[in-house]
């Protein structure tokens, strides 16, 4: 059976390019947010796997809780044609559960087409927005591009901070550089 991600691809691109001749990509990347959320529930996908459920009964579900996450206008909430095909040509071909690695891969190519790199600072502490706009600065001059930041606090790293940009992680944690030492110091 294909990954996710091989299945994702296709729709990903095909969604791409048709919010972007629709200059739609911030709804659609709106309402895929949506999607990772609503999907990541185990109760909602077990709920639209029931053999039960007819697709047409699947895609009204669908529809409400977009409705009720985003707003009744929202591309997967019956406010595009396009967003209801996808969520239909999803449904048919059983591929709704990859709705998260579509909506990861839209992103690539909106992030690609804008220019902009996400970036997850995780640090021990919170950062002051002093720090965020320099690390910001910095991301910026090293990829040549605008960066969208978001930061999370993980105690365990003990200092410092772990960044995520794209495929790049750059770990510059007190937790690293102890592991490190420990490692060769037990060689």
């Amino acid at each position: 059976m294909a990954d996710n991600n091989t299945v994702a691809r296709p729709y990903a691109q095909a969604a791409f390019e048709v919010a972007q001749e629709n200059n739609a990509l911030a709804e659609l990347s709106e309402s895929f947010a949506a999607a990772r959320v609503l999907l990541e529930d185990g109760q909602v996908v077990e709920f639209l796997a029931a053999p039960s459920l007819s697709d047409k009964e699947r895609l009204e579900f669908l529809q409400g809780l977009f409705a009720k996450a985003v707003g009744e206008g929202s591309v997967f909430a019956g406010g595009s044609l396009h967003g209801t095909n996808l969520l239909r040509l999803l449904l048919e071909n059983g591929r709704v559960v990859a709705l998260p690695e579509i909506a990861e891969q839209f992103e690539a190519l909106r992030a690609k087409v804008e220019n902009t790199v996400d970036a997850v600072i995780t640090s021990a502490a919170p950062l002051s927005e002093a720090q965020q706009e320099e690390m910001a600065a910095t991301l910026r001059e090293r990829f040549g591009r605008d960066v969208n930041i978001t930061t999370e606090i993980d105690e365990n790293l003990i200092g410092g901070a772990v960044i995520r940009a794209g495929d790049v992680v750059i770990d510059g944690s007190l937790r690293a550089r102890l592991d490190g030492l420990a490692n060769a110091l037990t060689k």
